[in-house]
């Protein structure tokens, strides 16, 4: 088939709900991707933050290869050993002793830690009733099912879907004194992206996540971290709020987790954990054998390779370059960058950059309309670094 097959079938048999590029891939390595016809492609955003080792990391491939071949799926009513022994290496690698839940999602992930809070503020008011309400940060994304888009505060994600469900209060992202005020007497968490993705890579103020903190062991209130793009050494260490040295009460995670397979879940400390008890909360596929071989591999890849540092690495070279084009170009605003978590503010709409790296073969993103995301692998090469930055720099600089 060619791509012009590919996309007349998916037009003929598949919902249109997504605005795809007129490109079909079909197979990768590491940071590049080629289509059907051969072409090849830079990839400085593999899966939308799932490929954090690139495409088809050989260590994941191979775990899969062999679990697929004997045991592909059981249900949660009895044991796996790659479960237990994913939870212990996710729990390890955090700042507390965390009890996991798995699913399959980022907003999977985000329901159950929801759930998981109301399930803890249940009779805990000062009247003995019930505390249920979240704070969340305005530009936010936690997700596209209900609970977890009525936790996203972006009315652009709401249109149409309404009513969003009660229960949650919106504060902007970095002020302090406006989360102290949304609390009141029915809320139970407070819950936040430690750095902002959809949202426009937006970092948190100095003491921001240390003032969270503070607010909830004064309120009694349960600080739940969306890592689930920031996670998994995207940032230089296994969790993002690691580098602030904030302990959370629940961190969800996915994306990257299972190394380009699908994985989610959660850590709470024990005695949030265990909240979620037989009959509260599941997940068919959740832990399955498959996506937790592919999670170990993961990690495996990122601690044998020394990933953590090279993320760091990762981080400064992009800010080298993206710096450097800011002095040349009034097109750029701000240069935000936390390992290999990269956004550009730029003083014009993003989406014709990125159709115009497109046709140089470099695929990025944009998003909040004006930020140029790139959620590059941290196995990238510095001289892929170098090429794909290079076309950027071309493109920014022929705009007006």
């Amino acid at each position: 088939m060619t791509s012009t097959d590919v996309i007349s079938q998916f037009q003929r048999y598949v919902i249109g709900n997504y605005t795809r590029y007129p490109v079909c891939l079909s197979r990768g390595e590491g940071s590049q991707v080629w289509d059907i016809e051969g072409n090849r492609y830079l990839d400085f955003f593999p899966g939308w933050g799932c490929g954090l080792l690139g495409h088809c990391p050989p260590r994941v491939v191979k775990a899969v290869q062999d679990q697929v071949a004997k045991l592909i799926h059981v249900p949660n009513t009895w044991y796996t050993e790659s479960q237990g022994a994913l939870g212990e290496a996710l729990s390890t690698r955090t700042t507390f002793d965390g009890r996991a839940f798995f699913c399959n999602s980022g907003a999977e992930a985000n329901e159950a830690a929801i759930k998981l809070a109301r399930l803890n503020g249940r009779g805990s008011g000062s009247n003995g009733g019930d505390r249920y309400k979240i704070i969340t940060m305005l530009n936010s994304f936690h997700g596209r099912t209900m609970g977890a888009l009525s936790a996203t505060a972006q009315p652009k994600y709401h249109a149409g879907v309404g009513p969003m469900l009660p229960g949650f209060n919106y504060a902007p992202f970095g002020d302090l004194d406006a989360v102290s005020q949304a609390v009141d007497a029915e809320t139970i968490g407070i819950m936040v992206e430690p750095i902002q993705g959809e949202g426009g890579v937006n970092l948190p103020p100095e003491g921001y996540l240390e003032g969270l903190r503070e607010l909830c062991d004064r309120y009694k209130l349960l600080l739940i971290f969306d890592e689930v793009q920031t996670g998994m050494g995207r940032t230089g260490k296994w969790f993002t709020h690691q580098h602030w040295n904030v302990k959370p009460d629940i961190i969800t995670l996915a994306k990257a987790v299972g190394g380009g397979v699908a994985v989610g879940g959660l850590l709470a400390r024990p005695e949030v954990a265990e909240k979620l008890k037989p009959g509260t909360h599941a997940a068919t596929f959740g832990g399955n054998p498959i996506a937790c071989a592919a999670a170990l591999a993961t990690i495996e890849t990122i601690d044998q390779d020394g990933l953590l540092k090279r993320a760091t690495h990762v981080g400064e070279q992009f800010a080298a370059r993206f710096n450097a084009l800011a002095e040349k170009s009034h097109l750029i605003r701000e240069v935000r960058v936390k390992g290999a978590m990269i956004g550009v503010e730029l003083a014009t709409d993003g989406a014709p950059v990125v159709a115009e790296c497109l046709k140089r073969k470099l695929l990025i993103n944009a998003t909040h309309q004006t930020v140029i995301r790139l959620l590059p692998a941290l196995n990238i090469t510095d001289a892929e670094i170098n090429e794909g930055c290079d076309i950027i720099d071309e493109v920014v600089l022929a705009m007006k």
